[in-house]
């Protein structure tokens, strides 16, 4: 890392204030260029549920000299619990805290993605000119530049724009072949929101099975609130198009799948109606051959979300924008090699934590009947007995994303 290279400064748009385009900014701002992020929401949308670090996100946080701070972030989240309709734990898998093998069902780095994006924004809004209230609504580009149209009607020419706009990425449409669908989808849909916190919400997540494929998940992150997943086996048009009804459909639509529940459902139901947000969204990966034309990329869940049963969410926009950035950084005057290398190193490691989500093992932990859970209670019970995951993660060699080391890129320096 202590290698040095002189390159060029360039232009960069990136469309999207989230992990990823923040990520992309520190490294690219650091390299001496000039970034500018465009985000449409009209101020930093620092919103959203639980997230975990795993292995090379965990690396890639730490080179940026923010690791301290994410420690100082981190919810206590002990363990995951199975419980039955009395609240009663089952079987709990608690945390590996060992620093050593695999990290479990909580991972020892858990943060809530509103505190990621602050840290994030702290980190970058020094050297990064940040828009908010404004999007990218096409683009033309040449041999030489690229012009982003944006939604207020102007219009910037940029040595590069990045896509850093999410799961439902715009730049990917207007970038892809028309036709293509980069979705791969599980059959799985989740919705979660925010309840007041009671005194018997501890620092354990609980998961509940219901009948039918359905599975409600509880977990504290501060004093006062309590997060609410709703997660169901489905594959329906009805379902794939919920996500897009306004939120007051949304929430009928999940209250309506889940009344018959039992356990706390009427609480979390009912807290559906002042909770400070709301999200559905299908458990989806984004899977395509293609992550940059010309002078067009793609970073973090536009390029290739790994959905949020991977683990590797967060952490997969971490490590792209890492990646990206280095071999701009490293070949600022040869964009086309800098985008080619960006593919080829990255493509192992998001490979890996894509094919981390077995569908099979999705619809192992969501029984279709109350047989199969009980079952599944039952052997995950005896399993804890006698440790079995606690040693698996201990004596794991690796974490998700196999053995894919995250590079070591030179300290670029600006031209003058």
């Amino acid at each position: 890392m202590t290698d040095k290279i002189t390159k060029r400064s360039l232009r960069v748009l990136v469309a999207g204030g989230g992990v990823a385009g923040q990520a992309l900014a520190f490294w690219l701002t650091r390299g001496g260029h000039q970034v500018a992020v465009v985000e449409r929401y009209p101020a930093l949308r620092a919103l959203g549920a639980q997230v975990d670090l795993r292995g090379q996100g965990i690396e890639a946080v730490e080179r940026m000299g923010l690791l301290n701070t994410v420690r100082s972030q981190l919810v206590d989240e002990a363990g995951v619990a199975f419980v039955d309709s009395r609240g009663r734990p089952k079987a709990t898998i608690m945390a590996n805290t060992s620093g050593k093998g695999r990290q479990t069902l909580t991972s020892e780095y858990e943060i809530m993605r509103g505190d990621l994006v602050r840290i994030l924004h702290d980190a970058t809004k020094d050297d990064t000119e940040y828009v908010f209230g404004k999007s990218v609504d096409g683009f033309d580009q040449d041999e030489h530049h690229v012009t982003a149209h944006f939604s207020d009607g102007t219009s910037g020419e940029y040595d590069l724009l990045v896509g850093a706009d999410g799961q439902g990425s715009r730049i990917r449409r207007a970038l892809l072949p028309e036709g293509g669908d980069p979705y791969w989808r599980v059959g799985i849909h989740m919705a979660y929101w925010f309840v007041p916190r009671i005194a018997s919400d501890s620092n354990i997540r609980d998961t509940y099975m219901v009948p039918g494929g359905r599975q409600i998940m509880r977990r504290s992150h501060n004093a006062t609130e309590t997060q609410v997943y709703f997660v169901m086996r489905e594959e329906s048009a009805e379902a794939s198009a919920i996500h897009r009804a306004p939120v007051e459909r949304r929430q009928e639509f999940w209250a309506d799948r889940f009344r018959d529940a039992g356990w706390q459902v009427e609480r979390f139901v009912e807290g559906m109606k002042t909770s400070p947000f709301f999200y559905s969204q299908e458990i989806a990966q984004v899977r395509t051959d293609t992550w940059s034309k010309g002078r067009v990329a793609l970073v973090g869940d536009a390029a290739h979300c790994a959905s949020p049963y991977s683990g590797m969410g967060v952490s997969g926009g971490l490590v792209g924008a890492y990646v990206l950035a280095g071999e701009i950084n490293r070949h600022a005057d040869d964009l086309p090699t800098a985008l080619a290398n960006y593919d080829r190193v990255l493509r192992p490691f998001v490979n890996e934590i894509q094919a981390e989500v077995n569908p099979r093992l999705l619809r192992v932990g969501m029984p279709m009947n109350q047989h199969a859970i009980s079952a599944f209670q039952s052997a995950t019970a005896l399993a804890c007995f006698f440790r079995i995951p606690d040693l698996v993660a201990r004596f794991s060699k690796e974490d998700r994303g196999g053995g894919w080391q995250l590079p070591a890129y030179p300290v670029p320096v600006a031209a003058a």
